[in-house]
């Protein structure tokens, strides 16, 4: 027998991986966004003037997880494709664009830094392109995984943008603590 392990096996050990991927980068991009307070719930975020193209809180909760599978699928790929060429490269270019997603959530949302989030939003678009074309020659399907969350990442930045214009003084704004009338 020639082959080192049959195509069951492989298939299996790329499940294998994916069984870790995916729930960990679900997992702990939700968790930082829960830890920033993202979303509409944000008293700070709710005072901001925001554009018209602003999606509805559900479209957010429903994208990004199936972005993050997206993510962990690919990774999963790749992680399998031991011995390609390219292959730690590609894993670090993955990293870098994961961290950094990780971080804009926290910058944003929870220290109110809407311009710097908007170059980290940048970055992170430039580096996940990057990761596309490490990912292309090893496995075209991990490459083409990356092309929803790079279309989403394009939006995002439009949207980051125009928030940043509409509110110039959005780091300093601080929404008014609740008051109560006792008395």
């Amino acid at each position: 027998m020639s082959e080192i392990a049959t195509p069951g096996q492989l298939r299996m050990s790329y499940w294998r991986w994916a069984m870790i991927t995916v729930p960990a980068i679900v997992l702990v991009g939700s968790l930082m966004g829960l830890v920033s307070n993202s979303g509409y719930d944000n008293r700070w975020f709710a005072a901001l003037n925001l554009p018209a193209i602003t999606p509805p809180g559900w479209v957010f909760a429903t994208v990004w997880p199936l972005l993050y599978v997206c993510l962990g699928l690919s990774l999963a790929m790749i992680l399998h494709a031991r011995g390609a060429q390219g292959r730690g490269f590609a894993l670090i270019l993955f990293f870098v664009q994961l961290l950094a997603n990780f971080a804009w959530s926290p910058l944003f949302f929870g220290a109110h830094q809407v311009t710097t989030a908007f170059y980290l939003i940048i970055f992170i678009l430039m580096v996940t392109i990057a990761t596309a074309f490490a990912f292309a020659p090893i496995r075209k399907a991990a490459a083409w995984l990356l092309v929803p969350y790079m279309a989403w990442l394009s939006f995002a930045a439009i949207l980051n943008f125009q928030i940043d214009q509409r509110n110039p003084d959005a780091e300093t704004l601080v929404p008014a603590a609740a008051s109560t009338q006792i008395g």
